[in-house]
């Protein structure tokens, strides 16, 4: 096997990793995306249930007792 040949094995290896990696890496990117909705959303729904609830100021929003 030729010097040319072992470096092109291995730039095709490390090109194939490259792009495996990307493709996970866009995978978590939605994931998060899609993660970081919902908690907006699930933030907003228990916002709303404590206002709904006849609190002036949401729980999230107020210092602990203990401040």
């Amino acid at each position: 096997m030729t010097d040319n040949t072992h470096l092109e094995e291995k730039i095709a290896h490390l090109t194939r990793m490259v792009e495996d990696l990307s493709d996970i890496v866009t995978a978590q990117q939605k994931e998060i995306d899609i993660a970081t909705r919902r908690v907006a959303m699930l933030m907003e729904r228990e916002a709303g249930r404590e206002m709904d609830a006849g609190g002036s100021i949401p729980l999230a929003d107020q210092r602990p007792p203990h401040w």
